[in-house]
């Protein structure tokens, strides 16, 4: 698809400390993108910039075909909605709504209709004549949400909108916002530091980290698949063990503490034989051979190993399992079971193990 809204070279530069470094992204027209990442690696100072709010130090910003680099706010294409909401707190919530489209002088009857109609869009009909200080944070959010929408741009923008919300009312509203962006086909960008609220409502994940681009990819690929190091122990849970390439005749392999594994070869192709690697691996992807709490010797293959319960952490769904493997040297795992598993049901602290890694889910870094 062809990008509706294009970076290239983006930079900004505070004084002496470069906040983002020559960001390059197309997003599709109707796509729905988060920029994820830790506090400070630029996802904020990036929305900014395609806002107007901060002027670029280079680059160039195209919205629909539109060169909008050095464009004020207020010509550029876009409705916006902030973590703080900043709804006017002396205006009623249908002028809040309005204060766009009166900007715009588009006349009152018509303004009112498109109140009328953005207030049952967003779940909350006949609320006109209150005032923000009225409404629950749920419910300021909604209208923020309204006001950005009131003047159909062609871009939405959204600065951390659901962080100030308690987790009920962010799980509801972040299901809320991602189908009303499907409903209108908005082409929508968020910032969030929230893996689990990117992953649930983004099309696309750019992941972000001191001013670069580390990947982008789909919710998918971002977890399963990480371009980096960066990416591998900043999105989800993940257990880093330290590792070298180990070759027995033409087959390359994985050592650990006393034990040999195979993998994929095409994960060692680019380093050399006896490098010095980290191997990670989700805690769902250990997998639990049968009869693991009779002990050795059931299911063993290459990739097995025996190990010992050390904690179980239950966290309602599913179960954090900590074991350690004299195997690896004693190197700690975190393992991850639905709790109905019945593997999870005979196992204790203390009771012993075998487990399995998958040469399929492994993912090496230098």
């Amino acid at each position: 698809m062809s990008a509706y809204l294009s970076l290239r070279g983006v930079g900004k530069q505070f004084g002496a400390f470069t906040a983002l470094k020559s960001i390059d992204l197309d997003i599709a027209r109707g796509e729905f993108v988060c920029f994820l990442g830790p506090s400070g690696c630029g996802k904020t100072t990036l929305l900014r910039l395609i806002a107007g709010l901060e002027p670029m130090s280079t680059g160039r910003i195209g919205l629909a075909g539109r060169d909008i680099s050095a464009l004020p706010p207020a010509e550029r294409d876009y409705g916006i909605v902030f973590q703080s909401y900043a709804l006017f707190p002396n205006l009623s919530v249908a002028d809040n709504v309005a204060y766009g489209l009166v900007n715009r002088r588009v006349a009152k009857a018509s303004a009112l209709a498109r109140v009328a109609e953005l207030l049952t869009l967003v779940g909350l009909p006949g609320c006109e004549h209150k005032f923000p200080a009225q409404l629950s944070g749920g419910q300021q959010q909604r209208i923020a949400l309204a006001r950005a929408l009131a003047t159909s741009p062609g871009l939405l923008l959204l600065d951390e909108p659901l962080s100030a919300l308690d987790a009920i009312v962010r799980l509801k509203l972040r299901q809320e916002i991602r189908a009303l962006q499907r409903q209108l086909g908005v082409t929508t960008v968020m910032v969030t530091h929230d893996q689990e609220e990117a992953f649930a409502v983004a099309d696309r994940i750019v992941v972000m980290n001191q001013g670069v681009i580390e990947q982008i990819g789909s919710p998918q690929a971002i977890y399963r698949e990480p371009a980096s190091l960066f990416v591998a122990e900043f999105v989800g849970r993940i257990n880093a063990l330290p590792a070298r390439r180990c070759d027995d005749g033409d087959q390359a392999g994985l050592q650990i503490g006393a034990q040999r594994f195979t993998c994929d070869p095409t994960l060692l192709a680019s380093h050399a034989p006896g490098a010095a690697l980290r191997l990670y691996l989700r805690p769902e992807d250990l997998q639990v051979l049968p009869g693991s709490d009779r002990g050795a010797g059931v299911g063993i293959d290459d990739n097995s190993f025996e190990a010992r319960v050390e904690a179980i952490e239950f966290l309602g769904p599913y179960c954090l399992l900590r074991v350690r493997s004299a195997a690896l040297g004693e190197l700690a795992l975190t393992l991850s079971l639905p709790v109905n598993d019945p593997a999870r049901a005979q196992l204790q602290p203390g009771g012993q193990l075998r487990l399995r890694l998958p040469p399929e889910r492994m993912r090496v870094f230098g």
